[in-house]
């Protein structure tokens, strides 16, 4: 059967063999400035095209031997003759699809690179080139010529003539470079078993998941009295994927152990009650007060042994004793009596607690293992419906060194649903039978040309938006839908951070991003299911580069973080060709992190700074619908940035001192201050200033959440 998804397997090879990223040497070899595979229609081969590369420009162009005349956009059939008639005043109007007629300026004037007609702003960002990127295997030309997202436009009912929406697919502030190549080196890979995204399957996927985050606060609240720890859900499926072996690339449903050290070690933070950072005396008074009612509370309510409840009872009794007795305590009185308390108490509780929240833990597990049994089924019964069988054949892969590529489906896609979508100031609302996911109209621009650079199986841009739908959906589901939640954990550097890294140390590759988030085109995520088509190579811990320079910014999960340096040492430790990574973390050191105690420790160290909390910035993981103002945060924690290279990558990206020097030169520039450069009013400012402050809050909160031991 042939490969409907992202390409058959003697496509992808076809396409490759002829890539800059594959060579008969067995060695990745760079463009060449010659001719490239034909792939013209017939008619425009016989009227004198051809698709050559440009040298200067680093990507493909089209050339006619008759009339010398050259183009970056693919030609389209009955273009009058520049010689003959080189203002094309006796040309007929390019037919669109429907017999429509395109009378717009643009379609009569193609300019060589689309960003020379987007208006200038006040955005000091680059503005982006979206012509057909360097890499043939990564972009294939469109079968048919057409007028790039007509197709698209008429699927959401718009006339091409209508240059207000056909200018949705022109960003105005971009944070981004997709026009940076890759030196990212891998072996040839086969494509994934992994079955493609469908809107009904992640529609019921997403269902599913909200039930199980009630299913969790109900457990929490009734067994131990607490609301779920912020952002523990979250934490807990990153967690399980690094261990999951399971076929659902969101819920897992084969680990071991079963009881997720995560969760586990967040609820029991927060028993018998979550401590809170306390500014005021009354505060803290209070704070003492429901801690050791609810310890003795708990004591009395578990099967503790008796040497348990007499220790916790006398110093619950003593605690109340010395509250009734003391009124001229101050904060800090109470805060000591608080930690003595804790150290004293701490133990037995949760010892008495320990099998209930072990309870709560594989519960959560079992139900989300009968969850992915209902979602595949499901999936499963849309390929039968289709004659679409999901075993298939392993294919040859050839054993050869390659430039990375878009991570591939072996399994073709089924036809997709329609799905609507609609403007509302400047969001693009994508809606399938009722559920809406929003992204701005930037991001939207974006998710375009990622799609036209990496999506090899649908040309006509027919399955674009319910694929977009799907990645929409699954990342709101996999962070929640709570104010602010997650956007800790999806946080990105900053775009003059990027810029430096590129230059300074030829990083032209990010291991944990997303579609939404990246700022380079290729990028390692979590789904290669829904990123796929956009651009993405798969998990960072399923991706083997031989060679390159990377970028590393993990969600701040401990146990993720640890596999990642894991990963890291291993590949390392395997390639004798340059290879460079470039991690950020936090400086988490009461108690110390594992992965930066086993970085710091590391031969492959190379160098080590430290950017100090409050003074460097991240861009906002929720940056494809906030707001301009919010793009940027402070940190709150100081960021470890550690350089792990092996012997040829010190050799070809050292970190000196000068770029060090340059490196943190770039910290000073603040992304906040350009985008609001453009703030009209001093009210407006204070009040975007005020809102952001709020949101440094609560991602503070939300970062520091899972290691939170003292309240002070």
């Amino acid at each position: 059967m042939a490969n409907e998804n992202h390409g058959s397997p003697a496509e992808e090879a076809s396409l490759m063999s002829h890539s800059p990223g594959t060579s008969n040497q067995n060695q990745p070899s760079s463009p060449k400035p010659m001719r490239l595979v034909q792939d013209l229609p017939d008619e425009l081969v016989q009227a004198g095209w051809e698709k050559c590369w440009s040298k200067r420009e680093n990507r493909p162009y089209y050339f006619n031997r008759f009339t010398n005349q050259s183009l970056w956009e693919m030609p389209v059939l009955g273009q009058h003759d520049v010689i003959s008639d080189p203002l094309g005043l006796n040309a007929a109007p390019m037919p669109l699809e429907g017999g429509m007629i395109d009378t717009s300026v643009e379609s009569k004037q193609r300019k060589r690179r689309f960003s020379e007609e987007v208006p200038p702003s006040g955005n000091s960002m680059k503005k982006p080139k979206v012509d057909v990127p360097g890499n043939p295997a990564a972009q294939p030309v469109p079968s048919s010529p057409s007028i790039p997202g007509t197709s698209v436009l008429k699927a959401w009912c718009v006339s091409p003539e209508d240059k207000q929406q056909a200018a949705l697919l022109r960003p105005t502030e971009v944070y981004w470079d997709l026009d940076i190549q890759t030196n990212a080196v891998i072996k040839q890979r086969a494509p994934s078993e992994v079955l493609s995204p469908h809107p009904e399957v992640e529609l019921l996927r997403s269902q599913l998941i909200l039930k199980l985050r009630q299913h969790y606060r109900e457990l929490c609240q009734q067994r131990e009295g607490i609301d779920p720890p912020r952002e523990s859900f979250n934490r807990w499926m990153l967690e399980r994927k690094v261990v999951d072996k399971g076929t659902d690339p969101l819920l897992p449903s084969d680990c071991e152990p079963v009881v997720s050290p995560s969760m586990f070690r967040e609820i029991m933070n927060d028993i018998p009650i979550r401590l809170s950072r306390i500014k005021f005396r009354e505060e803290a008074k209070r704070l003492l007060f429901k801690y050791a009612e609810a310890a003795k509370r708990l004591i009395e309510s578990r099967s503790a042994s008796p040497d348990s409840r007499k220790v916790v009872k006398w110093n619950v009794e003593d605690t109340f004793s010395w509250l009734r007795r003391d009124h001229s305590a101050s904060k800090e009185d109470y805060m000591d009596r608080l930690e003595h308390l804790r150290k004293q108490c701490g133990p037995h509780v949760s010892a008495a607690a320990k099998d209930s929240v072990e309870g709560i833990c594989s519960k959560i597990y079992y139900i989300s293992l009968e969850y992915v049994k209902r979602i595949r089924e499901k999936h499963l019964a849309i390929l039968k419906e289709n004659n679409i069988s999901a075993e298939i054949e392993a294919p040859e892969v050839q054993d050869r060194l390659v430039y990375c590529y878009p991570v591939r489906l072996a399994i073709p896609s089924p036809p997709l649903p329609s799905v609507e979508m609609h403007m509302e100031n400047n969001v693009a609302c994508v809606r399938y039978k009722g559920e809406m996911v929003k992204v701005s109209r930037n991001y939207f621009s974006k998710l375009w040309l990622l799609y036209r650079y990496s999506c090899i199986d649908d040309s006509g841009f027919e399955k674009f938006l319910p694929r977009v739908w799907c990645l929409l959906r699954r990342y709101q589901m996999m962070f929640g839908v709570g104010l602010y939640e997650g956007t800790g954990l999806q946080g990105a550097l900053p775009v003059h951070i990027f810029e430096a890294l590129h230059k300074l140390f030829g990083v032209s590759f990010e291991c944990f991003a997303s579609p939404l988030n990246c700022y380079f085109k290729q990028y390692c995520s979590a789904f290669l299911d829904t990123d796929g088509y956009f651009g993405s190579r798969g998990p960072c811990l399923d991706f083997f580069p031989i060679s390159g320079s990377f970028e590393a910014n993990p969600p701040f999960c401990e146990e993720l973080m640890d596999a990642m340096v894991s990963h890291f040492e291993k590949l390392l430790e395997n390639s004798s060709e340059p290879l460079s990574f470039i991690v950020f973390i936090p400086e988490w050191r009461d108690p110390p992190t594992p992965a930066l105690t086993r970085m710091e420790q590391s031969k492959f160290k190379r160098h080590q700074l430290i950017l100090p909390a409050f003074d460097h910035e991240y861009r906002s993981g929720s940056q494809h619908v906030c707001k301009k103002e919010e793009m940027y945060y402070k940190a709150v924690h100081n960021t470890a940035v550690l350089f792990l290279q092996n012997s040829a990558g010190f050799a070809k990206w050292e970190p000196t001192p000068e770029r060090l020097q340059e490196l943190v030169a770039a910290y000073k520039h603040s992304g906040r201050t350009l985008s609001s450069s453009s703030s009209s009013s001093s009210s407006s400012s204070s009040s975007s200033s005020s809102s952001t402050a709020d949101k440094e809050r609560e991602l503070g909160r939300e970062q520091s959440s899972s290691r939170e031991t003292n309240p002070n």
